[in-house]
C-alpha cells in the first residue's frame, strides 16, 4: 500500500471524522443525494430495494442507514417488517424513524442469524476492515436471508473529477491539480463482488447507469462542497477550488447550454 492510499483509507474510514463532521447531520449526504434529481433515467433506489426484499418476512436491519431514506420507504411500503436502523454517526440518526442505534459494522450488536435481511447501502467503503464487516453481515443474517449492498463504479462521475482537477490546477497555477478524494474507491462496483463473494455464494450485480444534466451550477457545486469534511485531504485550498469550479461551470453552461455527468452506480443482492 502506498503512503497516499494509506492516507486516503485513513481519511475515508476515520470514525471521528465520519461521526463528528461528515455525517454529524444529513446536510452533506443530502447534497450528494439531491444531485440525482437531474439524472436520466431516474432510478427509484429505495423502491428497487423494497422490491428486492419483497419475499422477506420478519426483521430487516439497515446498517449505515444515514438519514433513513430506505427505512422511510420500507416503513411505507412494508409496514409488516420489523425495521431497525444503525449508523456510526449519532447526529445523522436524529431524523430517522426509530428504532435506531449507534453501531459499528464490524461489531454488530445483533445475535447470529437474528435478521432476515440486512442492507449495507453506500457505506462499506467507510468501514476500516471490509472483509470483517462482510463476515458480520453473513453472521447476523439467517441462512435463507439476503444482504443488499450498494456502491458506485470506479468510473462514476468522471466529469466531476476532471472539473475538480481543472479548478485545482487553476488555483495552484499548474495545468492540472491533484485529484479529489474518492469515497467509494475502496469498495467500488467492480471490487464489491470479490468482497461479498467471500461469504455469499450468489452475488447479483444490478448496474444503474445514467447521465446527470444540469443547466445551472448550483447542484454540482453543492455536491462538490459536500466533501468539506475531507477538505484537508485535497492538497489545494478547498473553498478556492470550489469557487473556481463554479466559474468554469458557468462558462461551460453559457457555451454549451448544459453540463453533463456520467453516472454508474449499482446494487448487489447477496444470498448463500
Amino acid at each position: 500500500m502506498t503512503e497516499l492510499s494509506a492516507a486516503h483509507d485513513a481519511a475515508v474510514t476515520d470514525r471521528g471524522r465520519l461521526a463528528g463532521s461528515a455525517y454529524s447531520s444529513d446536510r452533506d449526504l443530502a447534497a450528494r443525494q439531491s444531485l440525482y434529481q437531474w439524472q436520466t433515467p431516474r432510478y427509484d433506489l429505495p423502491g428497487i430495494v423494497a422490491e428486492k426484499v419483497n419475499g422477506v418476512r420478519g426483521r430487516v436491519v439497515d446498517i449505515g442507514c444515514g438519514n433513513g431514506k430506505f427505512i422511510q420507504r420500507l416503513r411505507q411500503d412494508r409496514p409488516d417488517l420489523d425495521l431497525f436502523g444503525m449508523d456510526i454517526a449519532p447526529g445523522i440518526l436524529a431524523g430517522v424513524p426509530g428504532p435506531v442505534a449507534v453501531a459499528d459494522a464490524t461489531r454488530l450488536p445483533l445475535a447470529t442469524g437474528s435478521v432476515d435481511a440486512a442492507l449495507a447501502l453506500h457505506m462499506l467503503y467507510h468501514v476500516p476492515n471490509i472483509p470483517r464487516a462482510v463476515r458480520e453481515l453473513s453472521r447476523v443474517v439467517a441462512r435463507d436471508g439476503l444482504v443488499i449492498a450498494s456502491t458506485n463504479s470506479g468510473r462514476d462521475k468522471a466529469e466531476l473529477d476532471d472539473l475538480w482537477q481543472r479548478a485545482a490546477g487553476d488555483v495552484l497555477g499548474i495545468e492540472r491539480g491533484p485529484a479529489r478524494i474518492s469515497l467509494s474507491a475502496r469498495f467500488t462496483l467492480e471490487k464489491a463482488p470479490f468482497f461479498l463473494g467471500e461469504e455469499f455464494g450468489r452475488v447479483e450485480t444490478i448496474e444503474l447507469p445514467g447521465t446527470i444534466t444540469v443547466h445551472e451550477p448550483g447542484p454540482v457545486i453543492a455536491h462538490m462542497a459536500s466533501y468539506q469534511a475531507w477538505a484537508d485531504q485535497h492538497d489545494v485550498p478547498f473553498e478556492a477550488t470550489i469557487e473556481r469550479a463554479r466559474t468554469i461551470l458557468v462558462d461551460h453552461i453559457a457555451r454549451y447550454g448544459a453540463f453533463e455527468v456520467t453516472c454508474l452506480g449499482g446494487i448487489l443482492v447477496c444470498r448463500r
